[in-house]
């Protein structure tokens, strides 16, 4: 969940801070730590502060939110905050030189900024134009750039060492982020956070109840989501794996067969 407000420039100065951080941190690591999260103390700790803050604050607004809002605004909501979303996808679909998902895109913002009454519809879903996200994480993870390991950011939650460097870039891309307004910049950027949290309720208490381990199951998950999203659910059986437990070898080789016939 990006949860992104202040001002523009400070708020990109705030994520190189955490960028920076991150990087100085690794030479705290334990010896035999997890080759995936060798910051786990550090990481369990900040997400323990995490859950503290959105049980306090945004669990019980988003409660009221969705208990005030009827659906049919709350959607259009979404809809409003994902057509921004498909602009900065847009960009990023083109430095990842993705044509499709750029065309897809840009017709996407085109139609629903109009027909779609600023993006609070979205007929083109209905016209079959796939919703293709894309942010600048993604993209340095399609040029090679390797995500390195899991970390929890204050409030912002779970995140790599990739994803928090590209953050900045994020955040500036953002049409959000361009508004002189400042009060109504900071306005949407807190009704974002709400609808995201919002439409997530069930599904984080129902991590809650299930989970062993809420925190391992949260981290397995956000990392194999972002790797499914960098290679468009197709990921390679050899790079970025996330699955391997600590000290695990590598699956064996098959060894070589004929070769395939048509």
């Amino acid at each position: 969940m990006n949860i992104q407000f202040v001002t523009r420039s400070s708020g990109a100065r705030w994520c190189a801070a955490l960028a920076v951080l991150v990087l100085a941190s690794g030479c705290a690591t334990a010896p035999n730590a997890n080759p995936v999260d060798p910051f786990e103390p550090y990481n369990r700790s900040m997400t323990d502060f995490n859950t503290a803050v959105d049980d306090a604050v945004l669990k019980p607004v988003a409660k009221t939110y969705r208990a005030v809002l009827p659906q049919p605004v709350r959607t259009g909501v979404g809809n409003f905050f994902g057509n921004l979303n498909d602009a900065w996808s847009f960009v990023n679909n083109v430095l990842q030189a993705k044509p499709e998902g750029a065309l897809h895109s840009f017709w996407r913002v085109v139609v629903n900024s109009s027909v779609g009454l600023g993006g609070v519809l979205d007929p083109a879903s209905e016209m079959s134009l796939e919703r293709h996200h894309e942010d600048f994480g993604q993209t340095l993870g399609r040029w090679g750039v390797p995500p390195g390991p899991y970390f929890v950011l204050p409030v912002l939650g779970p995140s790599t060492v990739r994803d928090t460097v590209a953050m900045p870039v994020n955040v500036l891309g953002q049409p959000i982020g361009h508004l002189q307004n400042i009060p109504l910049r900071n306005s949407l950027w807190v009704t974002e956070i709400i609808d995201r949290r919002a439409r997530v309720l069930d599904a984080a208490e129902l991590l809650e109840s299930a989970a062993l381990d809420p925190y391992s199951f949260t981290r397995d998950a956000y990392l194999q989501k972002r790797r499914n999203d960098i290679f468009d659910g197709n990921p390679p059986s050899t790079q970025e794996r996330y699955d391997l437990d600590d000290g695990a070898a590598p699956p064996p080789k098959a060894a070589p067969g004929p070769s395939p016939t048509r």
